[in-house]
């Protein structure tokens, strides 16, 4: 039976370009090719692209979460909705956000619940730590072992605060992060801003050049969606040093900031000839 809310169906629903419907949500791709678009993930953080579409079949699979498919499973799960409200978001000529009363919310199964935060002791992220060439003593300044329910399952992670109380959580097989999302500052009252675009790009930087991250303040954007909500703060500088990814979303954003401020400085030479800190520090060590 073909199932129909409002005006929408959901047979044509299914059709709605997925590339468009998420450019409407203020996410665009990091590359694309004749076939197929790569997205840094609206489920979660990332600072590689692991999100597919495919324009010839209009679905959608995300890497790190082993998920993917239509585009009204995508919008039920980026505004957390079900498929009536998903069709009457996708049947709007602008996204306009959903609103569902309290007494008729959906479970959140796909919300991530914080269960407990500790120093970081488990000897599997340890070893991840240690793939990563973060040593255990400069992880645990920082970050801490975070256990979190999703899905009805439980797992854990190396924890990142961000500056809202959410969590960036990684371990050896997941890249994901609880509400609220933003970025993360750690203030050493310094005049001089450095800038990464995640966890382990900030950890790389502090094992390089312990001295440069313990004399400035330090932001991690934690997803360059938060590029704009930063710029704020830039101008309260005298120096802002970026340390952003080797790959078009990172060299986009970098542009973008050095043609706004005069007291931006471009460190990513620093790294040429790789992806990002990590990538350097793993191959030529600190």
């Amino acid at each position: 039976m073909l199932m129909k809310t409002g005006r929408l169906s959901c047979e044509k629903a299914r059709n709605i370009c997925i590339v468009k419907s998420l450019a409407k949500l203020g996410h665009f791709p990091s590359r694309r090719t004749e076939k197929e678009a790569w997205f840094l993930s609206p489920l979660r953080s990332e600072t590689q692209a692991s999100f597919k579409v495919s324009k010839e079949l209009n679905r959608w699979y995300d890497f790190g979460i082993g998920e993917g498919g239509n585009v009204i499973d995508l919008i039920c799960i980026i505004q957390d909705c079900g498929v009536k409200e998903a069709l009457r978001f996708l049947d709007q000529e602008t996204i306009i956000p959903i609103y569902s009363s309290p007494n008729n919310q959906r479970p959140k199964e796909s919300k991530i619940q914080i269960a407990a935060v500790n120093p970081l002791d488990h000897p599997a992220l340890l070893h991840y730590l240690k793939t990563r060439k973060i040593t255990e003593k400069l992880a645990g300044h920082f970050c801490y072992e975070v256990w979190y329910h999703w899905k009805e399952k439980q797992y854990y992670a190396i924890g990142l605060q961000n500056c809202k109380g959410g969590w960036e959580l990684r371990n050896k097989y997941f890249k994901n992060s609880s509400s609220p999302k933003t970025y993360s500052f750690i203030k050493n009252d310094s005049r001089q801003l450095v800038i990464t675009e995640g966890m382990f790009d900030f950890l790389s930087l502090a094992t390089i050049d312990e001295d440069l991250v313990q004399s400035s303040d330090c932001l991690i954007l934690n997803s360059l969606a938060f590029i704009k909500g930063i710029e704020t703060l830039i101008p309260k500088y005298e120096r802002v040093l970026l340390y952003l990814d080797n790959d078009p979303a990172g060299k986009k954003a970098t542009a973008s900031l050095l043609n706004q401020f005069d007291n931006v400085n471009d460190c990513s030479d620093f790294y040429s000839g790789y992806g990002d800190l990590n990538e350097k520090l793993i191959n030529e060590g600190s």
